[in-house]
């Protein structure tokens, strides 16, 4: 059969895309976790054995997030709160990049959009609700156990641009653990013949996994949320809402922690 040819007359070869097999798909999705969460991951389970290795108690030991890089110098230091917000970024456009190369609708297909914004908020604030009081139960819980951390959700100084900083890093977790941990792997890895509880249960371990530096409650408290994200995702087959709920659900504890730090014993 031969070659379509364009308009000058010249041949113009057919592009043919070739499905990828099993292993390709596993291994892609290693390499954009090696680049991203499972980086994390990795970096969190040796916070952890640090952690666990000094003398003094998990309990009795504080986490910091959300930290100033130089204090004395506002201008440098929202600098660098921007890169940390803007870098970690990039892992989620190459996952979308790699989903298009197959299907060009591919934001569409996993609901990456802003085709819903009215159905997406609703479902994200209920879902947020539903989260966030056991979540902070079990957090409480697991500290009185001493086993977790005292969790410094945000310890920027005081500038103009603190709680806007702090809502943006909120999003930034949001679209790249959604996008990635749910949209993403939950893609390839079907495509890759898992079953999809095998989908949902190893998503949510690695969840787990990166909040491992706070400790075994944070592991514990982000499986449970992983699973249950994923058990919605599967449902409405969209992640717009689960950026929404994991958007308000850090907002809540970083800027509610940067307010009342000062005025709440029990966040100290």
């Amino acid at each position: 059969m031969p070659e379509p040819s364009g308009q000058s007359g010249q041949t113009v070869p057919m592009t043919v895309t070739t499905p990828l097999s099993r292993r390709s798909l596993v291994t892609e999705t290693v390499l954009v976790l090696g680049v991203s969460l499972g980086a994390s991951a990795v970096y969190s389970v040796l916070q952890l054995v640090d952690k666990l290795t000094q003398q003094v108690a998990l309990n009795q030991q504080t986490t910091t997030m959300n930290s100033s890089v130089t204090p004395d110098r506002p201008w440098l230091d929202l600098a660098y709160q921007l890169a940390r917000i803007v870098l970690p970024l990039v892992p989620v456009a190459l996952a979308l990049h790699l989903l298009r190369r197959e299907r060009p609708d591919a934001h569409h297909a996993i609901g990456a959009d802003l085709r819903r914004p009215g159905q997406d908020l609703l479902r994200g604030l209920a879902l947020a609700a539903a989260v966030g009081l056991p979540g902070l139960a079990l957090y409480a819980v697991a500290k009185a156990l001493g086993a977790n951390t005292t969790v410094a959700a945000a310890n920027l100084t005081d500038h103009w641009w603190t709680v806007p900083v702090l809502v943006l890093a909120a999003a930034q977790n949001a679209v790249l653990e959604e996008v990635v941990m749910i949209g993403y792997l939950f893609t390839r890895w079907r495509q890759a013949g898992w079953s999809l509880p095998a989908v949902v249960a190893t998503s949510a371990l690695i969840r787990g996994s990166y909040h491992l530096y706070q400790g075994f409650g944070g592991f514990v408290g982000n499986i449970v949320m992983g699973l249950f994200f994923g058990w919605v995702y599967t449902r409405t087959k969209r992640v717009g809402p689960l950026v929404v709920a994991h958007t308000v659900l850090d907002v809540v504890a970083f800027v509610g922690y940067s307010l009342l730090k000062d005025h709440l014993a029990f966040l100290s």
